[in-house]
């Protein structure tokens, strides 16, 4: 699948970075086009893969290249006075060769918990294309002032856009684990699940091709209908065959020549055993996946240890625990890779305890409303100092 990637923001830009980076090692053609936007000046400076005239800079005679300090009304009311500028940098994107946008913002912060989802609904007024979201929700020890913005931002974002992916920090953030250490560990799992999942179906000139193929049309589809999104991912290493071809036909028969020493069976169960890991495991938005309306399921890994009973087990497997008959699967191989990973999109989930958290946030928010300005007014304070402070000793 060809995305357009805006991140907007400190954290979406970062993502965004890293999924240009992903791409490039990968040679996996998902990222067509990637554009940063960022009201602070330092933040877009530190990015290493996105083009420096695909940078935006927006709100410079509001708060001059320092951030808004996680006031998300004032990323919103930035982001509207300067959405033309941002519109200056996607008119390079050559939008005919993209399948959908995907928008990434971190929830919790001020400039893209406001700006993204203005964002999304500029781009939906303007092109036909899917608009996606990519948010990520704060984690509960990052302060009031960014559970309010995430609480606030993500009832905006996933009415912008046609679906909105959603990954939790803090299920993801580990114990004891510094702050950007444990936030470089998590923009790399976001793009090792996305990765897979947007890599699906990109096939080139004599790459092998997918015995059941899953291209963009079925994420597309899985995606229709709005809501939040979540995915599961599971994997597990292998030993790649050597100098043998692992063609479509053995992979339609559910085997190989009987000099392999692969086994069908065991195989098979490693694939379901995945489908079941990715689905119950750590979810990038935990939740019960029972009641889910749509599902995508994609194994890959080396062609020879995929096979369609496999797949088809897998799938069966995901409408039982789901209830929904819109459930979709394929196969994405990758010659010489080192393992088998399965990565399910559970669309359009409705029991997710984070989300309830956020909305009684956002309720009790109305009582201490003055408290939560005066934390954002000094976090502003103390943002244009510090940025001042690392300006200087970068020129």
């Amino acid at each position: 699948m060809k995305l357009a990637m805006i991140g907007f923001g400190q954290a979406g830009g970062k993502i965004v970075d890293k999924f240009v980076e992903y791409d490039r090692q990968r040679n996996s053609d998902i990222v067509r086009a990637a554009v940063a936007v960022n009201s602070a000046k330092a933040d877009l400076l530190g990015l290493e893969n996105i083009p420096k005239d695909q940078r935006v800079l927006i709100g410079q005679s509001r708060v001059k290249g320092h951030g808004v300090g996680a006031d998300n009304e004032l990323g919103a009311e930035i982001a509207e006075e300067d959405i033309d500028e941002v519109q200056g940098a996607i008119d390079s994107i050559p939008v005919h060769e993209v399948d959908a946008f995907l928008v990434v913002s971190g929830l919790g912060g001020g400039t893209g918990s406001g700006g993204a989802p203005v964002l999304a609904k500029h781009l939906k007024r303007i092109y036909t294309e899917p608009v996606y979201g990519l948010g990520i929700l704060p984690g509960s020890d990052e302060g009031g002032i960014y559970t309010l913005n995430a609480a606030r931002s993500f009832q905006t974002f996933v009415r912008e856009v046609d679906n909105l992916l959603v990954f939790d920090n803090d299920a993801w953030r580990k114990t004891g684990e510094s702050v950007q250490g444990g936030y470089d560990e998590i923009n790399q799992e976001i793009v090792n699940r996305f990765g897979v999942l947007f890599g699906a179906g990109e096939v080139k000139d004599g790459q092998e091709v997918a015995e059941s193929v899953v291209d963009s049309s079925e994420i597309i589809n899985t995606l229709a209908g709005g809501g939040v999104s979540t995915v599961g991912y599971a994997s597990e290493g292998v030993e790649p065959r050597q100098n043998k071809s692992g063609g479509l036909l053995s992979r339609l028969t559910g085997g190989d020549e009987p000099d392999d020493n692969l086994d069908t069976a065991h195989t098979t169960n490693r694939i379901t055993s995945l489908v079941r890991k990715a689905a119950l495991g750590r979810l990038t938005l935990p939740c019960e996946i029972e009641g889910a309306e749509r599902a995508l399921l994609v194994l890959a890994g080396p062609p020879e240890h995929l096979n369609r009973k496999g797949i088809e087990r897998g799938r069966k497997w995901i409408e039982e625990q789901t209830g929904s008959m819109e459930v979709r699967g394929g196969d994405y191989p990758i010659p010489g890779a080192g393992k088998v990973a399965s990565v399910i999109l559970l669309s359009g989930v409705t029991n997710v305890p984070r989300i309830k958290e956020l909305q009684q946030v956002a309720i009790e928010a109305q009582d201490n409303i003055e408290e939560i300005r005066e934390e954002s007014d000094s976090n502003l304070e103390n943002l244009v100092n510090d940025d001042e402070d690392e300006l200087e000793s970068l020129f």
